[in-house]
């Protein structure tokens, strides 16, 4: 366990949306969702959007009818635009501490020791330091909560998001015991970072139905009837700080156990030959993320299904594991399979809405492998003499092409070059940011 230290969690307010406002200022105050990749879905919503009921994760169908009767906005994802906004937001929150931890594409945990004496303000007013200064640079809007433990300043943030009376900056460090007493008791366990919708309805059958609740529980109790990882959880509701995020550096990294890529598809397919392409850059993505964690896998299953939301589609899935034998992160080696696993289980007349890849029984690539037959070795029954003697040195040079150029640049053959199954994003707003090209301009 580490020394407790006061910490701040700054993230993004509807962080997509947000970015898309900054460019487009006439959708404040409307009400906006940016759709998945596929237009599928709603995967970030504004408070206006909220407001009309929309959940995450809502089917864009069951909404579209708001853009008619409420003014809904909808917007295709426009990833390249959300990592640069987000680079510039990183770097300007990372000049208020030297100890920054970058959580995901909108959070940065940011440690504040010694800031108060340093700034001559409260922490309170040190936040609501970064959150101006993010804003004027960035014009991202942004909330902070601060705490003595990740876990309570996930907690302040939600605070600070959930109440307008605390300005966007709740610091929970200030709080004396009752009225932080007060304040967890009306906190939903549900919304405590990693409890979650699943584990909640668990923990209330056993009373423990509020933060202040699992704050009280026995950490001895709640690792033996629900896991270890909820009884950290409880400590650091109580801030003793026993969770790390990032900031051991010689911290080793735990490898994933499966390794899955799907996709829905904006419009049926009928073709096999359009699911051997599709499937195929899945296997691609899944070999990549293998390789990034140095493991090799054992085995692979692909499944294929219609769509049970369009009722007049024949209702169909299917699903069928092979053995990657010897075990395998060769792309090459995992497209193939995969092909051959899609013969087996293809049928025609079916509209096909989504596919996938994962990977299992994955080992560490540096564990030792005998084969009957090595690569390049003219005996090799799958004809694999004609592929090289190092494909790790290949698959290691298709990454680095593709890292430096962009996802894509390089690809095997077999996942197509029209792709005509590939979305093409309708609502889809320029690069503002990283194509000169598609540079904003501002007129009088």
């Amino acid at each position: 366990m580490s020394r407790p230290r006061p910490v701040a969690l700054i993230d993004g307010n509807s962080f997509y949306c947000s970015c898309e406002r900054v460019f487009r200022p006439a959708l404040l105050g409307r009400p906006l969702v940016v759709l998945s990749n596929n237009d599928g879905c709603a995967i970030a919503r504004t408070a206006e959007a909220k407001a009309l009921g929309i959940k995450m994760g809502q089917p864009w169908f069951e909404i579209r009818r708001l853009e008619r009767e409420a003014g809904l906005v909808a917007l295709s994802a426009n990833f390249e635009l959300y990592a640069d906004m987000s680079d510039r937001m990183m770097a300007v929150i990372g000049q208020f501490g030297p100890d920054q931890h970058i959580y995901s594409i909108d959070e940065s945990f940011l440690f504040l020791d010694g800031v108060a004496g340093r700034s001559g303000s409260s922490l309170a007013g040190y936040g609501q330091q970064i959150r101006a200064r993010v804003l004027q640079w960035v014009g991202i809007p942004t909330c902070v909560g601060i705490g003595m433990t990740y876990t309570q300043a996930k907690l302040a943030n939600h605070v600070a998001k959930q109440r307008q009376h605390w300005a966007g900056v709740c610091d929970l460090t200030a709080m004396p015991p009752g009225a932080l007493a007060t304040l967890m008791r009306e906190v939903d366990v549900g919304d405590v970072w990693g409890v979650g919708r699943r584990l909640a309805p668990r923990l209330r059958e056993v009373g423990i139905s509020s933060a202040l609740d699992l704050a009280r529980a026995d950490p001895v109790m709640i690792a033996g009837a629900f896991s270890v990882v909820l009884a950290r959880t409880v400590r650091e509701l109580c801030g003793t700080s026993c969770i790390d995020v990032g900031g051991d550096a010689n911290a080793e990294t735990i490898p994933r156990k499966q390794i899955l890529s799907s996709r829905s598809f904006s419009r049926p397919l009928l073709e096999q030959g359009e699911l051997t392409e599709a499937l195929a850059e899945f296997a691609e993505r899944a070999a990549q993320r293998l390789r990034a964690q140095g493991s090799r896998a054992g085995a692979l299953q692909i499944f294929i299904r219609s769509s049970p939301f369009r009722q007049q589609d024949k209702p169909f899935s299917a699903a069928i594991s092979t053995r990657l034998i010897p075990a395998t992160q060769d792309t090459r080696e995992i497209v193939r399979a995969t092909q051959r696993a899609l013969r087996g289980i293809f049928r025609p007349g079916i509209r096909y809405a989504k596919a996938g890849v994962m990977l299992y029984d994955l080992q560490a690539a540096d564990v030792g492998q005998l084969e009957l037959f090595p690569v390049g070795e003219p005996g090799r029954p799958d004809g694999a003499a004609s592929r090289g003697r190092d494909p790790a040195a290949l698959m290691q040079t298709l990454d680095a092409l593709n890292a430096r150029f962009g996802r894509g640049t390089v690809k095997l053959a077999g996942a197509g070059l029209e792709q005509g199954w590939r979305h093409r994003p309708e609502r889809l707003t320029p690069a503002y940011t990283t194509d000169w090209a598609q540079l904003p301009i501002a007129r009088a």
